[in-house]
């Protein structure tokens, strides 16, 4: 069986918020093209699991450059391509979902590791913080708040619910 990439992205803003000054490493993985210009991980895991997916989307009506949208799925999606960084999304965000870190890979490509490669991958791993991204043998576990981002990558994060149990 192929190991998976692990993202914990409840560690990651654990670590972002005992080191504010942290840089975070970023990672592509495309298995096709990617038509709406470049994407890290963790953006799309943000958008698919930690984003509430308000209803009326503040984000998307105060981008200037019209670079949000939802899908059909109704996830919010950069277009980085026409994206302007100029934060908007983050101000009016009322839960935090947006974050700064986003717009820097524009200016900071030596922080991208490609997750196609193997000795990628593994720098990756080691520039990190510890125990945020690991390689597991598991498969998503909804119990234990790991959900499947792609064939190769599971994050592990709190999922948004209105439902009462």
């Amino acid at each position: 069986m192929e190991q998976k990439i692990l993202i914990d992205m409840i560690k990651l803003r654990t670590a972002m918020v005992e080191d504010s000054d942290i840089v975070l490493p970023e990672a592509l993985f495309y298995t096709s093209v990617n038509s709406n210009g470049m994407k890290t991980i963790r953006e799309l895991a943000t958008f698919r699991f930690t984003c509430r997916k308000c209803e009326d989307a503040p984000c998307i009506a105060v981008c200037p450059a019209d670079a949000l949208e939802k899908d059909e799925e109704g996830l919010i999606i950069r277009h980085t391509n026409l994206c302007i960084s100029c934060k908007s999304c983050v101000t009016i965000c009322p839960f935090g979902t947006m974050m700064t870190d986003f717009f820097k890979h524009h200016r900071n490509k030596d922080m991208f590791y490609d997750l196609t490669d193997e000795n990628e991958l593994k720098k990756f791993i080691e520039a990190c913080p510890p125990g945020t991204v690991t390689l597991t043998d598991e498969d998503e576990s909804p119990e234990n708040n790991i959900y499947k981002l792609n064939d190769k990558v599971l994050v592990r994060e709190y999922l948004y619910t209105t439902e009462i149990t």
